[in-house]
């Protein structure tokens, strides 16, 4: 964990309202849905066919998505340049949070 998080940010508890605060757009938000699901979809189908090259994508799957939701409907820099940890995790919770009502889908 950077210096930088740990000065902002003492836990996960503190940051993840910051964190929902930079994904308030709509269809920012459901692009991160799509690529943490793509993530997931290809993570399983690299275990199931043992083609471990796949996972090469996972990066371009799940930080794609949500940089085109940042840079063009939230208009804002996504938060893993300055808090990598926290915001991996983030996405995470906020998609769980969506499904279990939490927040909006």
């Amino acid at each position: 964990m950077s210096a930088e998080t740990t000065d902002r940010f003492n836990s996960f508890a503190e940051f993840y309202p910051y964190y929902l605060q930079e994904h308030s757009n709509d269809v920012c938000r459901r692009l991160h849905y799509v690529g943490s699901l793509l993530v997931l979809s290809i993570l399983a189908y690299a275990v199931v066919t043992q083609q471990w090259l796949w996972l090469l994508a996972l990066p371009l799957a799940g930080y794609g998505f949500a940089w085109v939701g940042h840079f063009v409907f939230e208009k804002n820099k996504p938060a893993t340049f300055k808090y990598p940890l926290y915001s991996l995790m983030g996405d995470w919770v906020m998609l769980k949070d969506a499904f279990t009502g939490r927040i909006r889908f």
